[in-house]
């Protein structure tokens, strides 16, 4: 299986652009093949990464519990097709967008049906990569399997670290972070202070490192630019990769992937 790494945090604290950040890293690294999974309400990974989308899970779901399988499909093999047109290759990873369910009512069948054909899909990459919502009951219906790196994103406010910390105690009592968590603080316009050290600390949550606020990236987001076209040459991604370089570039890292494999 996949080495799964989840980006969770407040909306607007850049998770969505972390998380692009880490692709590109990846891919760069040659960590690849690489799976991008959206799993946000507010779906805009691709935007980042320059990909339009089809397809997404959250309509297959929906066709199927309202009973549109074509005839002589089976509903594994109808759920199958659409996971596939659902995925969206790059160079080196590939998108796929959860999306959302749109009526009322019970869809345990169908995300039963659903975690079964992820599992194969998944095993066809050495990362996955997920972008999440602020909550962490999304991941656990993703899939079965426990997250082996979870990376929350906060900016540096006092209600951006309080969010982190409750992420961060709802994963644990979850049960389904199975390796590290870690904090990143994004978009930072100044030295972190010894009070917000202080918070950090009481709240438990292990600082990884510092994004430093950037320009280019808000230009990149006026003008709906890919953020992952950025060079390796931007300080917000020389910061983000460094911290990647300390926390999945490492040996013991390089380890357990290959024990997933």
């Amino acid at each position: 299986m996949p080495f799964s790494i989840a980006i969770a945090g407040k909306g607007g604290t850049g998770k969505t652009t972390l998380a692009c950040m880490l692709i590109k890293y990846l891919v760069n690294k040659g960590k690849t093949p690489v799976l991008a999974v959206d799993a946000d309400a507010n779906a805009n990974l691709n935007e980042v990464l320059g990909l339009e989308v089809f397809d997404t899970i959250g309509n297959a779901r929906e066709e199927m519990k309202n009973n549109k399988v074509p005839l002589g499909l089976t509903k594994d093999v109808f759920m199958s097709i659409k996971l596939e047109q659902a995925i969206i290759e790059s160079k080196g990873y590939d998108l796929l967008v959860m999306g959302q369910p749109e009526g009322a009512g019970c869809y345990c069948a169908v995300n039963n049906l659903l975690a079964g054909l992820l599992d194969r899909l998944t095993g066809n990459y050495s990362y996955i990569v997920m972008d999440n919502e602020a909550g962490m009951e999304h991941i656990s219906r993703l899939t079965t399997k426990n997250v082996d790196l979870l990376l929350i994103v906060s900016d540096a406010s006092k209600r951006g670290l309080q969010t982190a910390a409750r992420i961060n105690e709802l994963a644990k009592n979850l049960n389904i972070v199975a390796g590290k968590s870690y904090l990143i603080l994004n978009r930072t316009k100044e030295a972190i202070s010894d009070l917000f050290q202080d918070i950090i600390k009481k709240k438990n949550l292990e600082l990884a490192g510092i994004i430093p606020d950037n320009n280019i990236i808000y230009e990149y987001d006026l003008n709906g630019r890919p953020t992952i076209e950025l060079t390796s040459e931007n300080h917000a991604v020389k910061a983000a990769f460094l911290i990647f370089d300390k926390i999945i570039g490492s040996n013991n890292i390089d380890a357990l992937v290959k024990s997933h494999l």
